[in-house]
């Protein structure tokens, strides 16, 4: 036999593509040609595959090799396909049969000592193989974690390439992936330590119950920071859809826990204000790779101190919050990710930034005024709840008389919430109230008494709220609802929606 052929599965973006490794060996001059759109780390492949199989004992093809990658119109990137290559090789050499690799698709990186290499991406790569129909995977040992995640499988795990072909050849068991029970997760920051800030506290929880982007306003030492942080302590874990979709997205960016677990609790990414805009929102030569706004799909994406951000980083933010999704193009293609992340930003209000607040600040007007006119009106247009806190006196510091809820506690009441706003938007797929399209609010039926919203219009004609901001604070004010356990907003409902909108307890 000249000829042989193994599956593996190619990555474009987070969608796994099914490729089929082919190789054909013909008489001629010794040579290695690899064909269908490989990247460079791809083209490699050729020697790190002639070292892998003369270092596992195995007898190298001396003869004119091609290797073709199909569909050879898919880019192909990475190191994955080392390890089909090496089988098709020596099956196409006939040193070994083809007949239990069939349906069997084959992932992998080769040192050159033939010891298998772990990959990034797994999960995708073994979810694609299964709604391909196939339902047998071999892979890296130390991503068997991770691929046995992926229902409807079976994995078996390589540590070598001689391991590899003992089963091809002899039938020698391969290794099954690792089992045990996941490590207990440490509690994360808790909502108890943060001190005073009732209103601020409020619009949090508010936020954590519809899924509404955040904007925090304060002095130093005000508690900005700490709110923001423990925002993910109080919303509800991920169900298994959303699991496998961040789990898969912290996959290809290699940041996935080495138990290979999947990823329950709503991830949180606060990049530096220093961060680039392809650090952000995704980027990198070849196929893009995923930034900040993807890696927190699910989850809370922090802005600390965002006026210090570059416009440039923060204006690339406002496309993927209005659609939850960002499209990377670059030459050899464009990529798609998931970004439905929820926003919080946290700013001084100027540049002197007094612990003291405004009592002592120094700043002038217009120097107050530039600061914060970094942060855009469109964007802050797209964040529902902006609120003021105020500096911490001793007796809120101390906890004088004061009775402070657990994220536990607040946890319960916002998954009530949530199931609430889940269940009522259910036929149109929504589930959170954030999610909900503005006109769908304004329809007979889940439109608000013109009684209850006409403070609310008031500021739309005359030009205090856009209609974007209209729609948001109605959004808003279904959330308060759910929290109270009311089926409808009322007049209070949206009148508190507006003073978080606005900022400010006055």
């Amino acid at each position: 036999m000249s000829y042989a052929k193994v599956l593996c599965v190619g990555l474009v973006g987070v969608t796994g593509h099914i490729v089929e490794v082919e190789a054909d060996l013909a008489p001629g001059l010794p040579t290695v040609l690899l064909s269908g759109l490989p990247d460079t780390a791809l083209n490699e492949a050729r020697d790190r595959v002639r070292a892998a199989i003369v270092n596992s004992g195995q007898r190298w093809p001396n003869r004119r090799i091609t290797v073709n990658l199909l569909p050879a119109t898919l880019p192909k990137f990475g190191s994955a396909f080392d390890l089909a290559i090496a089988a098709a090789l020596l099956a196409g050499s006939g040193e070994l049969p083809l007949a239990p690799l069939d349906r069997v698709a084959v992932l992998g990186e080769l040192g050159l000592d033939g010891a298998v290499r772990p990959v990034r991406g797994v999960l995708p790569m073994v979810a694609a193989a299964v709604r391909a129909g196939i339902s047998r995977v071999v892979v890296p040992l130390d991503n068997a974690a991770e691929a046995a995640v992926v229902p409807g499988v079976r994995v078996r795990a390589v540590d070598t390439l001689h391991r590899l072909v003992a089963f091809i050849r002899d039938g020698a068991p391969l290794l099954d992936p690792p089992s045990g029970q996941p490590p207990a997760a440490h509690p994360g920051p808790d909502l108890a330590d943060v001190a005073g800030q009732g209103f601020a506290r409020r619009a949090l929880e508010v936020a954590a119950a519809g899924g509404h982007h955040l904007a925090l306003l304060g002095p130093p030492g005000a508690g900005k920071t700490m709110l923001a942080e423990r925002l993910p302590s109080i919303l509800p874990e991920l169900d298994d859809a959303a699991a496998l979709e961040v789990t898969a997205l912290h996959s290809i960016a290699g940041l996935l826990p080495p138990d290979g677990r999947l990823l329950r609790r709503p991830p949180f990414q606060a990049p530096h204000h220093t961060a680039t805009v392809a650090s952000l929102v995704g980027g990198g030569t070849g196929l893009a790779r995923p930034g900040s706004v993807s890696l927190a799909h699910r989850g809370v994406l922090f802005l600390d101190e965002a006026p210090e951000y570059t416009r440039g980083a923060l204006e690339a933010l406002r496309q993927p919050l209005e659609s939850g999704r960002i499209v990377l193009t670059r030459a050899r293609g464009g990529t798609e990710y998931p970004a439905q992340v929820q926003l919080v930003i946290a700013a001084n209000p100027c540049p002197c930034a007094k612990p003291s607040g405004d009592i002592s600040c120094e700043c002038t007007p217009l120097a107050r005024r530039r600061y914060l006119g970094r942060l855009s009106g469109p964007l802050l247009d797209r964040i529902d709840v902006q609120v003021t806190l105020n500096p911490l006196t001793a007796a809120e510091l101390m906890g004088a008389g004061q009775t402070v809820e657990s994220s536990t506690v607040v946890a319960e009441r916002v998954g009530k919430a949530r199931a609430a706003a889940t269940a009522r938007w259910a036929a149109g797929g929504w589930r959170i109230n954030a999610e909900v399209p503005g006109p769908q609010l304004r329809r007979p039926r889940w439109r608000l008494p013109a009684d209850d919203t006409r403070t609310l219009r008031r500021l739309l004609d005359s030009g205090t709220l856009s209609a974007r901001g209209f729609d948001r604070v109605i959004r808003v004010a279904w959330t308060i609802a759910d929290l109270d356990g009311r089926d409808r907003p009322d007049s209070g409902d949206v009148d508190e929606a507006t003073q978080l909108r606005t900022g400010s307890m006055a």
